[in-house]
C-alpha cells in the first residue's frame, strides 16, 4: 500500500540514531516532513513551536525527561495531536502506563513496518 502523506508533519522522539534511521528510511517514500527530538524536553520544545505537527512516535525511555512525562506536557498545550508510544521495554504495564499519560497507541520495537504505516494511517 502506498501511502501519501505530503501535507503532514510527523515529529519523531527517539534517542537512538539507528532507530531514527529506520524510521527515515521508512518514513521517506511516505513524503511527510519529519522532524527530530533527541529527549522529552526537546520534544516539549518543538511542539511549543511548531503548531503543524499532525502525530508524534514518541520513544519512553529518554534522556532529561521520559516519553511519559513528555507526553503529559504535550497534552497541556496539544490536547488532540495524535501521539503514539514506542519501546523496547516491554515491561508489564508499560502499554497502560502510556496510554495513562495521554497517548493514543502504543507500538513495540522492533517495529515491523506494516504495523507502523497502519497505525499512523490510523491517526494522520
Amino acid at each position: 500500500m502506498q501511502y501519501d502523506w505530503k501535507d503532514k508533519v510527523i515529529l519523531i522522539v527517539e534517542d537512538s540514531e539507528t532507530v531514527n534511521m529506520y524510521f527515515e528510511a521508512a518514513l521517506r517514500k511516505t513524503g511527510a516532513k519529519l522532524l527530530w527530538a533527541t529527549n522529552g524536553k526537546e520534544a516539549i520544545d518543538i511542539c511549543v513551536d511548531n503548531k503543524d505537527i499532525n502525530l508524534i512516535l514518541m520513544d519512553l525511555q529518554l534522556p532529561k525527561l521520559d516519553g511519559y512525562l513528555a507526553t503529559v506536557e504535550i497534552r497541556k498545550i496539544r490536547k488532540d495531536l495524535p501521539i503514539i508510544a514506542q519501546t523496547a521495554h516491554i515491561f508489564e504495564n508499560a502499554r497502560e502506563k502510556s496510554l495513562n499519560a495521554g497517548c493514543n497507541d502504543f507500538i513495540t520495537k522492533p517495529i515491523r513496518l506494516s504495523v507502523l504505516f497502519s497505525i499512523v494511517d490510523k491517526y494522520i
